[in-house]
């Protein structure tokens, strides 16, 4: 995709990497056994190891030692097999120990792909350079009093992935792209909720900008971002005003910057660390990581089934197209709805009612899959059906409506209201005979030429039977009837 901003001295093109930090689903933290959730009252959820108190010891956590590889897994990347644990060492009031507990040299995760598709259907190979391991830091709270700060402790040593892509990202809509997957895959892997508006999923944005052909320039930092729309904005705000600084004749300063969503500016925060700032140095009271290539393999095979292979099933498997079924794997609750739906049925048909009907309902009744009125089961029970020939096309949207308004089965409801399609010839010839007496000069006319009419014979007739003549037969015996 050629995304460029044009300058005073021309055109410019910018350069992209996320580090996105994302939370693991784990029941405990990634040294000690105090609990994740979300939503506890303030330092509630704090052991003594969280807290630095003196001699408490660091005890690493299988499972998110498990849900990192499982990550490393889902992106294609290489699983190291040795990987050791660092410390990150800066003073902040929310750090207890003084020092984060990180990988540095040697991440667990290595190289690894992802694969975006953009608006234009065109798709792009951003790199993972890495994803390391670490532990989250406490959240100060400046808004309790008017001239105290107070710290939570529950976040202090919640795991963190920190999933570093290559500077391969060259427009907002890529990086837009490049989160939505992300999200994607860690939702479907079930290593992190996603949840960027409770902080389980941020992003670190570096910007930097160029001529074409020209080597890297300085770049910057945003901190801590957390959306994905703020994050398109904030690659454009922060490319305009270092445009701006270059051709003014100005020199980037690499730094830390925050963005400023009202404003739609990025500001300073503080100059860049490098590597040394942090005086990073092995953790004495961790041994080295090793795993086995047994238990990568066991994990491997464990894995679910990843949006891009079911993507690809669903449009072999059920003949839909490729946007629809990009649409229905977004959400790993809506492919599971859709399969329901269509095991065994028309795939098309399905697909119809679940992004049509469906999704018109629950938005219109503000309701999400999860408490759906209707389910999968019922509404696959509708489809039947239609394809039985019980009901048509018409009745079944009435059907369907009572469905979301009482959650009733469909067979009791076309039960109940007598909505069964009439498949009765004889009916059927006995309608159209009534509807041709009664509109005889139209019947001229149509014998006349006018074919047009056709469309008014055929709705006079299914007006006549209710709705509930079959459309098919209704066609067929017109046509034999008005032909003669």
């Amino acid at each position: 995709m050629s995304y460029t901003i044009e300058g005073k001295t021309g055109i410019w093109e910018i350069v992209v990497g996320l580090e996105v930090h994302a939370q693991i689903v784990s029941n405990s933290k990634l040294f000690s056994g105090a609990s994740t959730r979300f939503g506890g009252e303030p330092n509630s959820q704090v052991s003594l190891v969280d807290a630095a108190f003196p001699g408490m010891l660091p005890v690493i956590n299988k499972e998110c030692v498990a849900q990192a590889v499982r990550t490393g897994l889902g992106l294609n990347a290489r699983i190291n097999l040795q990987s050791r644990f660092d410390r990150k060492n800066y003073f902040y009031a929310d750090l207890p120990q003084g020092y984060q507990i990180s990988q540095f040299e040697y991440p667990i995760v290595g190289e690894g792909t992802v694969e975006i598709e953009l608006q234009n259907g065109e798709t792009r190979q951003i790199g993972i350079t890495r994803l390391h391991m670490e532990q989250d830091a406490g959240k100060l709270l400046h808004d309790q009093d008017p001239s105290r700060s107070f710290v939570d402790l529950n976040r202090s040593g919640i795991a963190l992935m920190e999933i570093v892509s290559e500077p391969d990202i060259r427009a907002p809509e890529e990086a837009g792209a490049y989160l939505r997957k992300l999200r994607q895959i860690l939702r479907y892997l079930g290593t992190c909720d996603g949840n960027m508006e409770e902080g389980s999923m941020r992003a670190d944005v570096n910007v930097s900008v160029r001529k074409a052909g020209e080597p890297f320039r300085t770049r910057c930092e945003i901190k801590n971002v957390n959306s994905i729309r703020f994050v398109m904005q904030a690659i454009e705000a922060e490319a305009v005003r270092q445009i701006e600084i270059w051709e003014n004749g100005g020199e980037v300063d690499q730094e830390t910057r925050l963005f400023d969503a009202a404003r739609g500016e990025t500001r300073t925060m503080r100059s860049k660390e490098d590597a040394h700032d942090y005086r990073y140095f092995p953790d004495p009271d961790l041994l080295p990581l090793v795993i086995e290539q047994s238990w990568v393999d066991e994990l491997k095979k464990a894995l679910p089934e990843l949006p891009d292979a079911k993507r690809a099933r669903f449009q072999q498997e059920y003949g839909i197209t490729s946007y629809d079924a990009g649409v229905l794997v977004a959400e790993q609750i809506t492919a599971d709805f859709f399969e329901t739906v269509a095991k065994g049925r028309d795939g098309k048909l399905a697909v119809t009612w679940v992004t049509g009907d469906l999704f018109a309902a629950l938005n219109r009744t503000s309701r999400t899959l999860e408490d759906s009125p209707v389910s999968a089961a019922s509404l696959g029970k509708m489809l039947d059906l239609i394809t039985d020939g019980t009901i048509n096309g018409k009745i079944a949207k009435d059907v369907f409506e009572t469905m979301v308004a009482t959650g009733d089965e469909p067979e009791d409801i076309v039960e109940k209201k007598g909505l069964k399609q009439v498949t009765d010839t004889g009916v059927i010839d006995t309608a159209i005979d009534d509807i041709m007496t009664k509109h005889a000069d139209k019947v001229a006319e149509y014998r006349s030429g006018k074919d047009k009419l056709f469309g008014f014979f055929v709705g006079q007739v299914m007006k006549e039977t209710k709705g509930k003549a079959n459309p098919a037969l209704v066609n067929e015996a017109l046509k034999a009837k008005l032909d003669q």
